[in-house]
């Protein structure tokens, strides 16, 4: 009976598994993307209420024409590739934050927030976009979902997220602003630095494709990586190495440049 519970387990599992667009690498996917949504707009209002909202001002503007840019280049980029019901689920938004801390983050369906914190190592519109490519790049391999996926897993079993929320909601709230990257990142490094790199190289063919030289993305994370000292910012918290993740940039940079120069 062992036997055939696991065996019918790691059917579920297989069954639960998705495809991360453009990379091809498996993710579980045991939530739909439609479920998390309406959690995600609730939270994203509920910050953009906590916060300060930078608009009218020229570092407001350009976050926002940034994003639009690059959301309206990665839309038509997933369109080409065959990924049309992906490219017509986001709803997009990019707000900057009256926040000292070094950080940005995208909720899933396309919901962007740029800490002005952020903005001096950015430099300028090309360092945004640089950010802005990882942090869409998150969204576009629905990294939330897996994440949020496994802590389901490791918590409920094969539940569904309405029989979780049903059983434990505080929890289930918790492993949700985790997946999302708002809450305590305990027991998600492991995800989060493969993800991080994924992230990497997706940014990297997406700012190319908007037309912003990808080629300043090693340059933006030597400039992160001084910032860190024996407190690195929270950008750089659960992220890989400056240097692992420099030498991974490079090694994808060619294949950028070519979606820079059109090549591709």
């Amino acid at each position: 009976m062992k036997k055939i519970a696991l065996i019918v387990f790691l059917g579920l599992i297989i069954y639960a598994c998705a495809k991360v667009p453009l990379t091809g690498r498996s993710q579980l996917a045991l939530v739909e993307s439609s479920e998390i949504q309406p959690l995600v707009n609730e939270e994203y209002k509920k910050v953009l209420s906590q916060e300060k909202v930078i608009t009218g001002t020229p570092e407001g503007q350009q976050v926002l024409e940034v994003g639009n840019r690059m959301a309206a280049v990665v839309e038509g980029f997933l369109i080409q590739e065959g990924y049309n019901d992906l490219a017509q689920t986001f709803e997009w938004e990019f707000n900057l934050l009256q926040n000292a801390n070094v950080n940005a983050w995208c909720m899933p369906g396309g919901k962007v927030a740029f800490y002005t914190g952020i903005l001096p190592i950015c430099e300028d519109e090309t360092g945004i976009a640089v950010v802005m490519g990882h942090e869409i790049a998150h969204a576009v391999a629905s990294h939330s979902r897996e994440r949020m996926s496994n802590g389901l897993l490791a918590n409920f079993g094969m539940s569904v997220l309405s029989t979780a929320i049903g059983q434990n909601p505080t929890l289930t709230e918790q492993i949700f602003l985790q997946s999302i990257g708002m809450g305590s990142e305990l027991g998600m490094l492991s995800f989060s630095r493969k993800h991080e790199l994924e992230a990497d190289e997706l940014g990297l063919i997406f700012m190319a494709k908007a037309g912003y030289d990808p080629r300043e993305a090693p340059v933006f994370w030597e400039r992160m990586a001084a910032q860190g000292g024996e407190a690195p910012p929270e950008f750089l918290s659960t992220h890989p190495g400056p240097e692992n993740r420099q030498q991974k940039l490079e090694q994808q940079m060619e294949r950028a440049m070519k979606y820079y120069r059109g090549e591709l």
